[in-house]
């Protein structure tokens, strides 16, 4: 295949990938809008599948903001000691429940302004939130997976996660935003990972440039 301008590699990256990953979907265990952005938070740095292991007693304890808010944070600690940085990640999720009970009457804010000013939450973390909680595409969530495979696709230069962002959302229509993102990072976790990337495999192997990748099948 020729080589795809960023637009047309983005456009047959999500066809293809959408083919290959049907049921793509956030893997992070939830319930409801307070969970999903605890369990969020909590994997900053962590897998998807450790954090699941962590969360079925916290949200069994924690069923409130109020509760987080309340928590002693040494206790808090050791209940999520296993998905690493564990002070400043306890610190950050008592910090933040605290203003959610003060200021959004204890239910989890709706709007990309609001979340981001929560300790600990940045536009990855609220974009999973609102896109997968309350079903609001503000953009697209970049994680060491989207930031990784859109890079070796050519698709952005970038280093910064805003950048990323910016330059991904220009490339497909708001609606592909949400299950773009979702998509690359299936992709990243199953086929197109960090250190020995599965290229003879990769349904984007005949137009994908391979930036930056030295190690392949």
């Amino acid at each position: 295949m020729a080589r795809l301008s960023p637009r047309e590699a983005a456009a047959e990256a999500f066809k293809r990938l959408h083919k290959a990953y049907p049921d793509a979907k956030v893997e992070l265990r939830h319930a409801n809008p307070l969970e999903l952005l605890v369990a969020t938070m909590l994997s900053a740095q962590c897998t998807d599948a450790r954090v699941n292991q962590v969360t079925p007693a916290l949200f069994k304890k924690y069923g409130s903001a109020a509760d987080y808010a309340n928590a002693d944070l040494k206790t808090l600690e050791r209940e999520i000691h296993s998905t690493g940085f564990y002070k400043n990640k306890a610190k950050n999720i008592v910090n933040t429940c605290k203003i959610i009970v003060e200021r959004h009457g204890g239910r989890v804010p709706e709007s990309m302004a609001e979340l981001t000013e929560l300790p600990g939450v940045a536009r990855k973390t609220a974009n999973i939130v609102l896109a997968s909680a309350f079903g609001i595409v503000d953009g697209i969530p970049v994680d060491t997976h989207v930031w990784r495979v859109s890079q070796r696709l050519g698709l952005t230069k970038f280093d910064d996660q805003d950048k990323i962002e910016r330059a991904l959302c220009a490339l497909l229509p708001r609606g592909k935003w949400w299950p773009f993102s979702t998509l690359l990072i299936w992709h990243g976790r199953h086929t197109c990972m960090a250190r020995k990337p599965a290229c003879s495999r990769c349904p984007l192997n005949d137009f994908c440039p391979r930036v930056d990748v030295r190690v392949s099948e």
